[in-house]
């Protein structure tokens, strides 16, 4: 028996984007644009290098291309690189920016994103940046509005505030830590838009365990390691990739609607593109059941307390 699934819905992230040749970036930036995938950039990735070059992408495309693509573009809000403030004003400059840089007027979803530099009451308050957010939503700068980041306790504090509409958790629904699952089912329930990020956490997952793979940004364990180990073990088994299946975990989750992969070139989207097709045996998600939790390096204990 082999499982199916529902349609897949990837979301192509573009956090490197523009960090190296700017010829080859723009054509990245093309492939994308007509892969009629959402794309999800930022104000800050790469130094606001990924925006200008999805701009432009967008200017190299024929009129009616352009239209839709663009339509297909998520951005999120940051805080000022030099000074770390997050508030209402900023939000507002960093819309600005990021809108020229796009070359576009609007967009279908603006994050706030890895709102760690402000405590959920700063930015809840009046002339906080969710005020800002919920401003541009009224004024139909961003159709929608939503937060962006990775512990869970503190996007849960932003989801029960019923503000947004959307929510992007990363690193924390994978083969190794599903510790978003509950805060998902939430969102879902309520009826926002879920984007899980990061599904491989590193390469570890992407490029299976190995002497020096890494998982949510640093080396991971020897115990972690033996665990994926046994994951690859199954996946061979059954004549699938582990990172097929690292992908397919996310992809075939009802209550998530967009899965965030970063692709940084044309070849990579194919490659994405080929995984993601693959049907994975009903058999593999029993025996990975069967082998337990994995060693997870994730804590996310104190972000549930602030103020």
């Amino acid at each position: 028996m082999t499982s199916r699934q529902r349609p897949t819905v990837l979301v192509l992230g573009t956090s490197g984007l523009g960090s190296g040749d700017e010829e080859a970036a723009v054509e990245t930036a093309v492939a994308l644009l007509r892969s009629e995938h959402l794309i999800d950039t930022s104000n800050n990735y790469s130094g606001g290098a990924s925006e200008r070059i999805l701009g432009l992408g967008l200017a190299a495309l024929a009129p009616e291309e352009r239209i839709a693509a663009a339509r297909r573009i998520i951005t999120k809000v940051d805080r000022d690189p030099e000074t770390g403030r997050f508030d209402a004003d900023r939000v507002l400059r960093s819309v600005e920016e990021s809108l020229g840089r796009l070359g576009v007027d609007t967009v279908p979803l603006l994050h706030l994103h890895d709102p760690y530099v402000v405590t959920v009451r700063e930015a809840l308050a009046r002339g906080g940046a969710v005020s800002a957010l919920v401003r541009l939503r009224e004024e139909g700068v961003a159709a929608t509005i939503g937060v962006a980041a990775g512990p869970v306790p503190l996007l849960q504090r932003y989801l029960d505030s019923e503000l947004f509409d959307a929510v992007l958790c990363h690193n924390r629904y994978t083969l190794v830590d599903r510790s978003a699952a509950s805060m998902f089912r939430d969102a879902h329930e309520r009826g926002w838009q879920v984007f899980n990020a990061a599904p491989f956490g590193g390469d570890l997952l992407a490029r299976g365990p190995r002497a020096g793979a890494r998982y949510h940004y640093r080396p991971a364990s020897e115990e972690l390691v033996d665990w994926t180990a046994q994951a690859e073990l199954v996946c061979t088994r059954h004549g699938v990739s582990l990172p097929a299946v690292a992908l397919a975990l996310s992809l075939r989750e009802q209550t998530i609607d967009g899965t965030v992969v970063g692709v940084s070139s044309p070849a990579r989207l194919d490659a994405l593109l080929q995984l993601a097709a693959t049907v994975v045996p009903d058999a593999v998600w029993d025996e990975l059941d069967a082998l337990g939790p994995a060693p997870s390096p994730i804590d996310d204990s104190g972000y549930g307390d602030d103020e």
